[in-house]
């Protein structure tokens, strides 16, 4: 766009021209149709009528490529929603173009995830042809002069440029369209500079049958408004070289795939996302930058929150200083008049919800190149009292209820560092390291679980809960992604090297495909969890849990707070060993694997988590099924009423059978379903039955099953015991069911899961005088596997109790 830049001079000189005779009926000269707008000059020139509510585009350069992108400055409020203040449009940035067509002008989206990268246009041509572009939007000329043409911007402004409507509906929360009469261009924010033209809209929405996630934040759930941004921009300047994706590096994949390939090439092609950051000095081990990265920190964040998020941004210039750059990150706050979604400021957002949620990074990229032009990170608010309330319940820390707690403040602000730092890394390109809490939390790009422990005395100490500074790991990153390693060939290869060089020393990367889902099998790599050896942290968390437990009541409470808050503050103390589960649960069956790549002289090979590993993992396991484990304290069941009046209860805490009275037994039920759902994914014991195979010392299918039918013969409990072990077999019962009826079940473990039942069918048969409290339970059950195995619909059980929600637990 060379000549956008004159648009506005050029344009505003034809008015001593007369009338263009090209232009439209009802139109005229440019500068007689404008003569009574606001000239706003920059890389999209634009005109702006403030008397009738219009924005006009004024386009002189046909066919150059530029980048389009969106996002909501000003957010719906809701976390199972998404539509975040700061949220950027999911997906790449646009490449466009603007093209005339008659008396409109088409915005064409080209298609870069399909090219020719080749100097021969016809390549290049053959491969656009053959994938579909987009057309976003055509807008009407209004006027023209001289190859210079003026259109109506209003209604692609206006439009609902994000998808709530569409997202709303597949959310089930409403069908909603856009009302044009509520909606307006929002101009303190639509702006023009030489290299990006900002745009801003307030669109309103309207529509019926609104579902409860948007009743919970908006005024009238019938009508909502939010701010939506557009952001036009010129592409970089030349001279960015696009870095080599190695699956180890630590960084996310940029990829396209390219037909000018040699044949014996790949045709995916991939790279890793980064800024542009080159030293004044390419030959000194140490250099500033030729231009350093500045980050800028939202100012309505509130202190000490606002010192916490600095100092934590901050961290990463330590990375890029064992990178070889001085002073080359910088964190600052954001001057007052400038606007967070202009894309010339990375930015760091504090952003509010009604429940809590997630924190992103995110990013946009010049969709060419992986080039990263902007910066985003979203962080919200409440993750910081989430770590607060965790501290509180750990600790028990208010004897008298007068007592301040410093340390409370202390582990939640050093979360929230921490929190800064994770997401900042996301938008420099890094992925999630999940294997890195494996090597003495060697990255901030890992989720960390708290380290809580006791001390030598036996009290809970918060001490050292969160790591400080930036990892080990994150400084190798740093450096494999800004650091000086040549160009061409030879940085291909000394990035190879450099990635072999850390492996050796012992740094390890698995990210998320591999770690989130509790069927995953990598031993090392989870979220949430600590220390190299899942199994004995397990071990460690349930005797911390059991001291902090045993502590719950009225001492956790602050003077002043309702005793029917214990129950919100139990939830995160009672599950606190839920993510270690998940970890300990991989060992079982689990395969230590990396992401491998050929290597001359170098061999690959992965292999089954030993035997006695996970038969150790497996007796840690079980013993979480225990009623002792499983049970509350009852001086706590005590001092757990419904909630005071006044207040109510929330998804946050666990529900039950009883009412408004907090439920132990379900509570208890949630627990044990949730190791079992581990231990018995269909997945998992497919890989169990292979290992078992190829090794009979491992645990097996078979022996599995064997293990947990102590579930259902347990010696004889009365009371809440009784209870609880019934919930749980109840549960353990149901699995088996399942596993006889659910598609994706290996034959083998449909066998077992047959056996195991037929086994219990028996046992409930034999007890003809079971103890008082167990008849009834033995004649459903037994009920139950008949109708199973006979595929009767005998009206099944209610689903177990699902754990509140926790994941994230920062948040």
């Amino acid at each position: 766009m060379k000549r956008l830049l004159l648009a506005l001079a050029a344009t505003l000189l034809l008015a001593a021209c007369g009338d263009d005779p090209q232009a439209p009926a009802g139109g005229g000269a440019i500068a007689d149709f404008t003569r009574t707008m606001e000239a706003v000059p920059g890389f999209l020139p634009f005109y702006v009528d403030r008397k009738a509510g219009r924005l006009y585009f004024a386009v002189d350069s046909f066919g150059e490529a530029m980048i389009y992108q969106t996002g909501l400055p000003q957010g719906v409020g809701s976390n199972d929603l998404g539509f975040d203040r700061g949220e950027l449009d999911s997906g790449p940035a646009a490449l466009v173009r603007f093209e005339r067509a008659g008396d409109r002008v088409l915005l064409h989206r080209r298609n870069t995830a399909y090219r020719a990268v080749s100097d021969s246009a016809e390549e290049r041509a053959a491969v656009e042809e053959a994938f579909a572009s987009s057309v976003l939007w055509g807008f009407p000329v209004v006027a023209r002069h001289d190859g210079a043409v003026l259109v109506d911007a209003t209604d692609f402004l206006l439009r609902d440029a994000r998808g709530l409507s569409r997202d709303l509906a597949a959310k089930e929360q409403g069908t909603f369209t856009v009302d044009r009469d509520r909606s307006a261009l929002y101009l303190p924010r639509t702006k023009g500079f030489p290299r990006n033209s900002e745009f801003e809209a307030t669109i309103t929405f309207t529509g019926d049958d609104p579902g409860e996630f948007l009743e919970a934040v908006a005024p009238d759930p019938h009508s909502f408004s939010v701010r939506m941004h557009h952001s036009f921009i010129a592409l970089p300047e030349p001279g960015y070289e696009p870095r080599s994706y190695h699956p180890e590096s630590g960084f996310w994949s940029f990829s396209y795939r390219d037909y000018a390939t040699a044949v014996d090439e790949p045709v995916a092609q991939r790279f890793i996302p980064r800024h542009r950051l080159q030293k004044r000095n390419p030959r000194a081990e140490r250099s500033a930058p030729v231009e350093p990265l500045v980050y800028y920190l939202d100012p309505g964040t509130p202190e000490p929150v606002r010192s916490a998020l600095l100092e934590g941004a901050r961290w990463w210039n330590q990375a890029f200083e064992a990178a070889g750059y001085e002073d080359a990150f910088r964190v600052e706050l954001l001057p007052p008049d400038a606007d967070p979604m202009d894309v010339r400021y990375n930015v760091i957002q504090w952003v509010h919800r009604a429940t809590r949620g997630w924190s992103y990074g995110s990013s946009v990229l010049d969709p060419r190149t992986g080039e990263i032009i902007k910066g985003h990170v979203t962080l919200g608010s409440l993750r910081v009292r989430q770590d607060w309330l965790i501290a509180q319940g750990m600790t028990s820390p208010f004897e008298t209820g007068e007592e301040p707690a410093p340390e409370l403040t202390a582990m939640a602000l050093a979360r929230i560092r921490q929190l800064s730092a994770h997401e900042v890394g996301h938008t420099l390109g890094l992925a999630h390291n999940f294997a890195a809490s494996a090597r003495d939390r060697a990255s901030v790009m890992d989720y960390p679980q708290p380290l809580i422990r006791l001390d030598d005395a036996g009290e809970v100490t918060l001490a050292g809960a969160y790591d400080t500074g930036i990892g080990a790991w994150d400084k190798r990153a740093i450096t494999y992604g800004y650091g000086h390693f040549g160009s061409g060939g030879k940085a291909r290869a000394a990035l190879a090297a450099y990635v072999r060089e850390g492996r050796e020393a012992g740094f390890e990367f698995i990210a998320d495909p591999d770690s989130r889902e509790a069927r995953d099998f990598h031993p090392r790599s989870h979220l949430w969890d600590n220390g190299a050896d899942a199994v004995d942290e397990l071990e460690r968390m349930l005797a911390l849990r059991g001291v902090a437990l045993s502590r719950l009541g009225e001492n956790t409470l602050k003077a002043g707070t309702p005793y029917s808050d214990l129950e919100g503050i139990l939830v995160p103390v009672y599950f606190y060993h839920r993510y270690q589960v998940e970890a300990a649960g991989k060992w079982v069956g689990g395969v230590d694997y990396r992401y491998a790549v050929r290597e001359p002289g170098q061999s690959y090979r992965q292999a089954p988590v030993a035997a006695a590993e996970q038969q150790r993992a497996l007796a840690a396991l079980l013993s979480t099924l225990a009623p002792a484990q499983l049970a509350l304290p009852p001086a706590l069941r005590a001092q757990l009423p419904p909630q005071a009046y006044g207040y109510e209860r929330s998804r946050e805490n666990p529900g039950g059978y009883m009412g408004a009275l907090p439920d132990p037994v379900s509570l208890a039920e949630a627990s044990a379903a949730h190791t079992l759902s581990v231990l018995l994914h269909p997945e998992r014991l497919a890989r169990m039955a292979w290992q078992y195979a190829e090794n009979d010392a491992q645990p097996g299918v078979a022996g599995l099953f064997r293990r947990l039918e102590a579930v259902l013969v347990t010696p004889v409990y009365s009371g809440e015991e009784r209870l609880l072990t019934q919930r749980a077999a109840a549960v353990l019962l149901g699995h088996w069911r399942s596993l006889l009826t659910a598609g994706a079940v290996a034959p083998e473990v449909r066998a077992e899961a047959h056996a195991a039942l037929e086994r219990a069918a028996r046992f409930f048969r034999r007890q003809l005088r079971p103890a008082p409290g167990y008849a009834a339970f033995y004649g459903y059950q037994l009920a139950l596997i008949e109708a199973a195995e006979a595929g009767e619909g005998f009206p099944p059980p209610p689903p177990a109790r699902a754990l509140p929600p926790g994941s994230p637990i920062g948040g």
